[in-house]
Order: structure tokens, then C-alpha cells, then sequence
């Protein structure tokens, strides 16, 4: 009897020497490493409000957008899915070139609060690799399609040095009866200092856009990316 409590408190001490080795070399174990990160909804930086587009489809609106910002000398983050980023190397080159902020959007536009531990890796880290072969660049936002995600995402984001980007704005212009006075009232009755703002290359948002950015200029609030409003 002896002998055997020997041998397992041997095996235990073995066992728990071995978990960081495991964990670091298994990173769907690292789910239990304590670590409980939350999404971000909103900016710390009062100065700015920080405009996202989601993009997964609307390429050929997607230079009208530009040009708008351009025009008024604003920089937005885009979220791109890595299935568009593969398809569309030379439309994401032209948004990073223009200025603006790269951020991550799941490969295949799935729901991640579904996908277990694998599957949200492989979706973050395969649409992370994509775009550092196109632009060489690595991001550091991370925006679950349709602001669906679980515990598990927010690890394995964290996991693979993402931090989660939700809203505290949302245009809700993918909805077929959204027009352009519609998209401007659900972005300026929410508070902007700070704000989070989603959009998506629709023609209603791209009509939308001047008025947006002189009004919330007009009130003293800087437009920029997701990096401005945590700076």
C-alpha cells in the first residue's frame, strides 16, 4: 500500500510539471489557463469616435468609401473576412495603402460562439496569415461576424494576441429597409465621444457618409480608428 501511494504521488508531481509544457505547445488547452478576457464595446479616448466596416461582401463599393474618407482626411478600421482578403488582395491593398486600420474577421464568416476551440483558431489564425502574406502586416482587432462569439472566442483571440471589437454604434444598414435618414439617426442619437461605430459597404451607408463625418467633426469629435479611441 505503501509502495502505491508511492507511485502516485510520483505520477502526480510528474503530471502537474508537465502542464505548462503542454499547454504551451497545445493551444486548445490554454482554455484553462485562467485567462478571461472581455470584449471591448466602447473607446477610452473621449476626443474620438472610431468608425469600423465589416467587410465579407460590397467590394465594388468599397472605393466610394475610400474616396469619401479620403476626401475628409479620415482614417476607419476594416474588418475583412479572410475568404475576401484571399479573393481581393489588390481591394485590400488599396485600403491599406490609403491609410487605413487592417483588423480580422474570421475566415468564413461563421458564427464563432458555435465552433469549438479548433475551429475559432483556425478561423482567426488562417485569416491572420492571409493578410501578412498580402500586406505583411500583423492585426491586433479581432471582430466576431455579426457580434457572435463565446467564452472560448475571447480566449482563443487572446490566445493568438487579438483583442475582441464589438460596438456601441450599430448602423444596422444590412437590413433592407434601412435608408440613408435612418443610418444618420441611429449613429448620432447614441453618445459618440468614445463611440464605436459598425458599418458595412452599403450604398445607403456611402450616401450617408458626408453628412456623418461633417456633423460629428462639427461637434469637436476626431473620426478614427479602433487604435485612436483605445489610445
Amino acid at each position: 500500500m505503501k509502495k502505491y501511494k508511492k507511485i502516485l504521488v510520483l505520477t502526480s508531481l510528474i503530471f502537474m510539471l508537465l502542464i505548462p509544457l503542454i499547454q504551451s505547445n497545445n493551444p486548445a488547452i490554454s482554455v484553462f489557463n485562467g485567462n478571461n478576457p472581455k470584449p471591448i464595446r466602447k473607446g477610452s479616448n473621449d476626443d474620438y469616435t472610431a468608425f469600423t466596416c465589416n467587410v465579407d461582401w460590397g467590394t465594388e463599393l468599397i472605393p466610394k468609401m475610400v474616396d469619401i474618407f479620403e476626401k475628409h482626411d479620415v482614417k476607419i478600421t476594416f474588418f475583412v473576412s479572410g475568404r475576401w482578403a484571399k479573393n481581393n488582395p489588390d481591394m485590400l491593398r488599396l485600403i491599406y495603402n490609403k491609410g487605413h486600420e487592417i483588423g480580422n474577421h474570421g475566415y468564413g464568416h461563421r458564427m464563432h460562439s458555435k465552433l469549438d476551440w479548433n475551429e475559432n483558431y483556425k478561423e482567426i489564425n488562417s485569416t491572420h496569415n492571409i493578410v501578412k502574406e498580402i500586406l505583411g502586416i500583423d492585426m491586433h482587432y479581432f471582430a466576431p461576424p455579426a457580434g457572435d462569439f463565446g467564452d472560448i472566442t475571447l480566449k482563443v483571440a487572446d490566445e493568438l494576441g487579438y483583442k475582441t471589437v464589438l460596438w456601441s454604434i450599430d448602423t444596422i444598414d444590412w437590413r433592407k429597409d434601412s435608408t440613408t435618414e435612418k443610418i444618420i439617426k441611429r449613429v448620432l442619437k447614441k453618445p459618440l465621444h468614445g463611440g464605436i461605430v459598425l458599418m458595412h459597404p452599403k450604398e445607403e451607408t456611402i450616401k450617408s457618409l458626408d453628412y456623418l463625418i461633417k456633423t460629428i467633426k462639427s461637434k469637436n469629435i476626431k473620426i478614427g480608428t479602433v487604435s485612436d479611441v483605445l489610445n
